[in-house]
């Protein structure tokens, strides 16, 4: 038996319960009870035809005066029925028939209340049945999109990291240990530390530190990359990988263009409130279209979007020589 069922049915047995002890007093409690159960009968066959055909064929798909001239007629012809049957069940009993007769006004008046009622119950569910659909779509959504954006790694940046520290072991260098562990630290971080809905902050600073010493080393001198980290960093939390599109695409469309040039990222922390500048130099004449590839700028405001609505501010500034990124969220908003 599904939930379903269940529900619907302890919501009968509550009203006629309800009913019952309203009127059992003065009435009878077995006379109450029985006579109940037939109007609820007849309500829970308007109930049902409205839930499972008016509604979906006519108010889910705007037509509201057919849905209302529908809902009437439906009362209309129901609480007859259910005075009919009233009326049989007390043949022998001409007082009863005539109170029957007379309480035709009371019965609209309660099955219109309770279809109503209906009506009203099958909206809330339905948009809460469709917000929670929703909810996971989103989270599905994310889900998939911080997978791709594990798997934006870009390939060159492994394979020149892994040649420049295959060059330093052959020249016994001191930093070959050390780009092995920011690179194991990278690939950690990425692979098992960023599955949670939200990770430390200060893990993924630690992971804008690693990636670019890395990129020192790949660029080589003739290349200017500075990282400053203002405020305190503590227990504050963000959504993990959040600012690598935006690194990538400042070494990709930038440094990767030109023979000389600059990437600075500044990082403001105060209490809940990160702001992020990154600040890269760009050809006068860019190979191919900026900002173009990798996961797109329209990608990352939807990541955005789903993780921090209305809780961050993008802001570009692609000026003739340089391109300028502006990011701020509030980390309070979960």
């Amino acid at each position: 038996m599904s939930h379903r069922v269940v529900y619907h049915s302890l919501f009968w047995l509550v009203y006629i319960l309800i009913m019952v002890l309203y009127r059992g007093r003065a009435d009878g409690y077995m006379f109450v009870f029985t006579n109940e159960l037939i109007k609820s009968f007849f309500y829970g066959i308007a109930v049902y035809f409205n839930i499972y055909y008016l509604i979906p064929n006519y108010l889910s798909q705007t037509k509201f005066v057919t849905y209302s001239a529908l809902l009437i007629l439906l009362v209309v012809i129901v609480t007859p029925l259910s005075t009919i049957c009233l009326y049989f069940r007390f043949m022998n009993y001409p007082e009863i028939q005539q109170s029957v007769i007379d309480a035709q006004p009371e019965l609209f008046l309660m099955t219109f209340i309770i279809l109503g009622i209906s009506t009203i119950l099958k909206i809330i569910t339905d948009w809460i049945r469709h917000q929670t659909v929703k909810r996971e779509l989103e989270r599905q959504t994310m889900r998939s999109e911080l997978r791709f954006l594990k798997s934006q790694i870009n390939p060159h940046f492994l394979f020149n990291t892994l040649n420049n520290l295959y060059a330093l072991t052959l020249k016994k260098s001191d930093k070959a240990p050390e780009i092995v562990l920011k690179l194991s630290e990278m690939m950690r971080y990425m692979l098992y530390e960023c599955n949670e809905r939200r990770v430390p902050l200060r893990k993924e600073v630690n992971y804008i530190s690693n990636y670019l010493d890395l990129e020192r080393l790949r660029q080589g001198k003739n290349m200017e990359i500075a990282f400053s980290l203002n405020g305190n960093v503590g227990n504050q939390k963000i959504a993990p990988l959040m600012f690598i599109p935006f690194l990538e695409n400042s070494f990709k469309h930038g440094l990767n263009q030109v023979s000389e040039g600059f990437v600075h990222i500044q990082m403001n922390v105060e209490d809940t409130e990160l702001a992020m500048s990154i600040e890269n130099s760009k050809p006068a004449m860019p190979r191919i279209n900026h900002r173009s590839g990798g996961i797109g700028l329209q990608n990352v405001k939807r990541r955005l979007d789903l993780l921090y609505p209305e809780q961050y501010e993008l802001n570009i500034d692609n000026q003739p020589e340089k391109y300028i990124v502006h990011l701020k969220i509030n980390l309070d908003h979960d």
